[in-house]
């Protein structure tokens, strides 16, 4: 088949992004859109400026208040995905949070917290839509990982611990759900402009112990990102499923 006759964009196409209040799932919504896409903004915030500002530039979108690591929310949120259009082609799990804590001090509710959020509110958002990629037999899964689980970047034990999961889970499902039509990668974001850590000394730390790494010396912008996560949601990248991207300036190419 020549390049020519590949289908392009994703007109009609339906995706879940979850955690796009703000930021880079903001940017993700604004993408995708962009492409055709109809937009479900799943976010524990108030994502009305995300829905505004898709329909700005002449997309389709509504939000849906969930805490995705809740599994009544997150069934509803699947539920009236598909009351309102019937289907849904596209999930980008951006749920997380980012903190800084040097480990001795990291407690165990901050240590669960971090899992619950990073990584089992994947497990649930996945389990919920898989089902109905199933039956339409196809699918497009995108994770949202972190180039700190190479890097070995301190005061990140927690995190890292976290964003690694999501990289397992990520390549260990791909084996699983590729013979329905369905692939899933995961994307590790660098340092991004859009991350306001707690803690300015620490954050400082960080900065000096990543950017001297990176080929491009600055920070990730969310339309760098988005940009990746389209291309893993659009037809051309079929035959790609089970990778880790890394987007983050150079930083994890050691």
């Amino acid at each position: 088949m020549k390049i020519h006759e590949f289908e392009r964009g994703l007109q009609d196409r339906v995706a879940i992004v979850t955690g796009a209040a703000v930021g880079n799932g903001r940017a993700f919504c604004e993408r995708l859109a962009e492409e055709g896409a109809k937009i479900i903004i799943a976010d524990i915030a108030d994502a009305t400026e995300t829905v505004e500002l898709v329909k700005q530039a002449g997309g389709e979108a509504f939000a849906v208040t969930v805490d995705c690591t809740n599994p009544k929310d997150v069934k509803k949120l699947v539920q009236t995905a598909l009351q309102q259009y019937g289907r849904i082609d596209i999930l980008v799990h951006n749920v997380g949070m980012y903190d800084e804590e040097p480990f001795e001090l990291i407690s165990y509710e901050q240590w669960k917290q971090m899992l619950d959020v990073n990584l089992n509110s994947l497990f649930l958002v996945v389990q919920e839509v898989l089902p109905v990629m199933k039956d339409a037999g196809f699918g497009r899964i995108i994770t949202l990982s972190s180039n700190t689980v190479w890097l070995g970047t301190p005061y990140l034990a927690h995190y890292a611990a976290a964003k690694m999961g999501v990289i397992g889970f990520t390549r260990s499902l791909a084996s699983e759900i590729g013979r329905y039509g369905i692939t899933i990668n995961a994307v590790t974001v660098g340092l991004t402009a859009t991350q306001r850590p707690a803690n300015a000394n620490q954050s400082s730390t960080i900065l000096q112990h990543i950017l001297p790494m990176q080929a491009v010396h600055r920070a990730d912008e969310p339309e760098d990102i988005a940009n990746v996560v389209a291309f893993l949601a659009l037809p051309a990248s079929g035959i790609i499923t089970g990778q880790t991207l890394n987007v983050d300036g150079g930083a994890a190419r050691h």
